[in-house]
């Protein structure tokens, strides 16, 4: 029986309905990454990376309709996997800093995969627009997180779009990802020495 026969079977197991997309989705995007290692973006397709992944072209298209949608699901699940800093002891700028250099060096050991990614983001896709948009919310929500209650949403734009630029510029920027990952932190320090955040701060204060 085929992957996709055993998820439509009405005697398959619950469990297995659920656990093979979840791993057909895992496996082309660990083979994405393997072929970007070994051939350029524009030589990459959905088929050869189902090949790679050992899963049929139907199902690879299924979850990824286009080798973009596919690239931008990569970095959107290399997000959800990346460690979160919402530590109490810790002040929220350095919670903040520790959160977005996390993301600013996820892909840093990953040229191929990076420089695919910023072509995937950039593509005019409705599929990417919808990965675009769950990326926008997990890096919003995790910024928000890491600045805890009580910052306004124009401190947490501000700060991603500062995340935003640093992703820009790394790949073309002497030093890459560490460097941008420097600079990114002393634009964050500058973030919170504006007034804006110098009065929130101020009313965190115990009295």
């Amino acid at each position: 029986m085929s992957e996709n026969e055993l998820v439509r079977s009405p005697t398959c197991p619950v469990r297995q309905l659920h656990v093979w997309p979840e791993q057909s989705m895992s496996k082309l995007m660990a083979a994405a990454v393997d072929e970007l290692s070994r051939s350029t973006y524009g030589e990459l397709t959905v088929r050869t990376v189902a090949a790679r992944a050992a899963v049929s072209p139907g199902i690879a298209y299924s979850h990824f309709p286009s080798k973009d949608a596919l690239i931008a699901g990569v970095y959107l699940h290399l997000l959800r996997d990346a460690a979160t800093f919402t530590d109490g002891n810790d002040s929220a700028e350095t919670r903040v800093i520790a959160q977005l250099r996390e993301l600013v060096l996820l892909l840093a050991d990953k040229p191929h995969l990076a420089d695919a990614c910023t072509i995937a983001l950039m593509a005019d896709d409705l599929v990417v627009d919808d990965i675009r948009g769950q990326i926008a919310v997990e890096i919003s929500s995790r910024i928000a997180s890491s600045l805890g209650p009580g910052f306004p949403a124009a401190v947490i734009s501000t700060l991603h779009m500062l995340f935003s630029g640093a992703m820009m510029h790394a790949r073309s920027t002497v030093g890459g990802y560490g460097h941008i990952a420097e600079k990114l932190s002393e634009g964050v320090s500058l973030v919170f020495r504006s007034r804006l955040v110098q009065t929130v701060s101020a009313s965190k204060q115990p009295a």
